[in-house]
């Protein structure tokens, strides 16, 4: 028995979240969103952006932002403003080992994810400061009313970054922790909660259908990635967005329609992912291609 797509994990979401996800739920075979992540080193997602809507004329529906560094005050402050323009905002984590770790290197070390997930340790405390610390940020742009597509602990089941190190139990047990205490205890009910499996496609890492709103991929490599979307489609029954999480190379919208790998949104990585792995010419053909649905699409009613 499946599940209806329309309904969101959280029962007490905020409405804006809701319309986003019926949104979402609504796109299947109809268009696929753009998306673009900004370069955090930058703290702005200007690069990325303007080169986009010099090639082509247009600007991504998503933005995605990154709470690396711990850059809880900017990355909010850029969430406002393309809310603001109409635009849909992704935030993921690369969360540094806790308690302590910042940044990219440090989300990729080893942490003990048994001593970790076991209350009363310092490390369990250490871990419940890092929740609480985002939460609080996140709770910002909850009171501002703005929806998020939330995306942590990405690329778990590639076993590169430590939330994945431990193996697939502990990162369920992990992903469920977050869940309950983003929900119940700070109540966040401007999230949208996404899944992102890596490109190798293992097996058993699926949190449940209580604690997932979209599920998806990463793949950085050239295509549409068919066998990835319909691997996916199969790790649940519920009828939820599938999205391709991360890419490189953007994918090719009329192959897309014409096969039915119907991923609600791309979100291509920065800098030299879309600087270099898309030529200009195809950018200009993918951004104004009419199954793709832009900002300036968003703004003229598709939401």
């Amino acid at each position: 028995m499946t599940t209806n797509c329309y309904m969101l994990t959280n029962s007490d979401a905020q409405e804006s979240a809701v319309n986003l996800y019926r949104f979402l739920c609504s796109l299947k075979g109809k268009g696929i969103l753009s998306g673009q992540q900004e370069c955090p080193r930058n703290r702005t997602n200007g690069r990325e952006f303007t080169y986009i809507k010099e090639v082509s004329g247009q600007l991504p529906a998503i933005l995605g932002l990154d709470y690396i560094e711990n850059d809880f005050e900017g990355v909010n402050e850029r969430a406002q403003i393309w809310h603001d323009k109409g635009g849909i905002v992704s935030i993921c984590w690369h969360w540094g080992i806790p308690p302590c770790g910042v940044g990219y290197p440090s989300s990729q070390k080893s942490v003990d994810m048994e001593e970790l997930l076991t209350p009363d340790t310092a490390l369990y405390q250490g871990l419940l400061e890092n929740l609480d610390r985002t939460a609080r940020a996140l709770s910002v742009l909850r009171d501002a009313n703005i929806p998020v597509l939330w995306r942590p602990l990405h690329e778990f089941d590639g076993a590169w970054f430590w939330w994945g190190k431990g193996g697939a139990e502990a990162f369920k047990k992990l992903w469920r922790l977050m869940y309950e205490r983003f929900t119940r205890v700070h109540g966040l009910n401007n999230l949208i909660w996404v899944l992102g499996y890596s490109h190798e496609m293992h097996e058993g890492w699926y949190p449940g259908d209580a604690y997932v709103d979209c599920i998806g991929g990463d793949a950085y490599t050239e295509g549409i990635h068919e066998e990835l979307y319909h691997w996916i489609l199969k790790q649940t029954d519920k009828q939820m967005p599938v999205c391709h999480h991360e890419n490189g190379p953007l994918p090719e919208p009329g192959l897309l329609s014409a096969k039915h790998v119907d991923w609600c949104w791309f979100l291509t990585w920065h800098t030299v992912h879309i600087h270099e792995q898309n030529s200009a010419d195809y950018v200009r053909y993918v951004y104004n291609h009419p199954y793709v649905i832009t900002l300036d699409k968003l703004k003229k009613g598709f939401i």
